[in-house]
This record gives C-alpha cells, sequence and structure tokens, in this order.
C-alpha cells in the first residue's frame, strides 16, 4: 500500500508519540491500594489504556475492558485518580524511538502537523510541553475540546477545518481501532504504529493503510 502525500498530518499521543503507561499505570495502581483494593501492575493496565482516563478507571476498577463498577465505587475512586494524574502526567512517560526525529523529519518537509488525542487538556498540553514536542504542531486537539473524541471523526474534521484542508489530502498517524475508526469516517488516510495500545491486539487486525514500526520510516513513506 502507498500513502499518497498529504498536505496535513494529525499524531496521537498515548501509544503513538508517548509511551505513557507508566505513569497511569502508576496512578492506577496507587488509586486501587488508597481505596483498599490490589494493583494491578503494568502490564495488565497496557491493556486498558486508549479510550480516556475515566474508562481507565472504569476498567481498573471492574477488572476488565468492558467492563462497569458501582457508581460508589466510581465516584470515590475517579477523582483520586485525577488528583494522582495532575501530578504525574509525565514523570515517567517518554516519547518512542524514532518520535523526535520523525517529528524533525516531517518539520523539515513543510508539513501542518497537529495532534489529536482523548486525552484531557489539562494532561495532554503538560505532557506535550515536559516532553519537548508541544511547539511542534499548529493544534491540539484534546480529549475534551469538542463534545465528540476518536472514533468520532469530528476531531479530525475541525483540526482539517483549522488548517484548511480537505479530508482526501489528510493523514492520521495512531496506534488503535479508535484512530483507524475515525480516520475512515473522516475521509482520511491511516497509518498505525506496531507498538501502540490496541488492548492488546494486533492493529492489522483493523485494516489500517500501513503499520510502521517507527516514525523514522515517514521519511521513506513520504
Amino acid at each position: 500500500m502507498t500513502i499518497r502525500k498529504p498536505q496535513m498530518i494529525l499524531i496521537d499521543v498515548d501509544g503513538t508519540l508517548v509511551d505513557s503507561v507508566p505513569d497511569l499505570a502508576w496512578c492506577v495502581d496507587e488509586m486501587m491500594k488508597t481505596i483498599g483494593r490490589a494493583p494491578w501492575g503494568e502490564e495488565r493496565v497496557r491493556d486498558w489504556v486508549g479510550n480516556g482516563v475515566e474508562r481507565l478507571v472504569r476498567r481498573a476498577l471492574s477488572g476488565s475492558l468492558y467492563g462497569e463498577p458501582s457508581d460508589q465505587e466510581f465516584e470515590r475512586a475517579y477523582p483520586l485518580f485525577l488528583e494522582l494524574y495532575a501530578e504525574n502526567a509525565s514523570k515517567r512517560s517518554c516519547l518512542y524511538p524514532g518520535v523526535r526525529e520523525g517529528l524533525d523529519y516531517l518539520k523539515s518537509q513543510g508539513y501542518r502537523l497537529g495532534c489529536v488525542t482523548n486525552k484531557a487538556a489539562q494532561f495532554t498540553l503538560p505532557l506535550l510541553r515536559d516532553l519537548g514536542v508541544h511547539d511542534d504542531f499548529g493544534i491540539v486537539v484534546s480529549g475534551d475540546t469538542l463534545p465528540v473524541k476518536k472514533p468520532d471523526p469530528g476531531p479530525l474534521l475541525h483540526a482539517a477545518k483549522h488548517f484548511g484542508v480537505a479530508p482526501e489530502d489528510a493523514l492520521m498517524i495512531g496506534d488503535s481501532v479508535s484512530d483507524v475508526k475515525a480516520a475512515r469516517a473522516a475521509g482520511f488516510q491511516i497509518v498505525c504504529m506496531s507498538y501502540g495500545y490496541n488492548h492488546g491486539e494486533d492493529i492489522r487486525n483493523h485494516d489500517p493503510d500501513l503499520v510502521i514500526d517507527s516514525m523514522v520510516e515517514l521519511q521513506q513513506l513520504l
């Protein structure tokens, strides 16, 4: 599959730019301990990341991807998690290998770059700043920027409108089924990273246009 040269490239955060699981897992485990429950550990939490922190907390409390805790338990635990994560959004997280080089290449070629994530702005913006990539993006669309988030195409179309780019001239880079669905619905091309957080499932099963192992590969691709 070849990728048509886009005018704009939107990039997801968790599992694409940033390995944020170390911080998220630490916060989940501290939350669990605070409410008198056993911690899960990083490997288990890794399969639950990717749909925003509210969904992550519900998964941690219920112990499953689609489970729902009681309202009472959620209302007790969620504020604890938010407090922990506000202080720990970037202490253990890091850019994936090849991300800095990939962004530098895209900027050198004059691509308009945006960031589209389901993570709330209060966590997204400090994380991007702390890891030194915030200023690479002409727009950051967070999970609470609009009334909808991925897999709804709204955030992608919002960014395209911001740059004045038609969907067919746009590329999304992500790592999950949510990114693929959003891109398809928006009429974007979609490239996925092989290393991301797709709930433990191979992203190739969801037929993105291409799967790559490092953002360095964008130099050959584009």
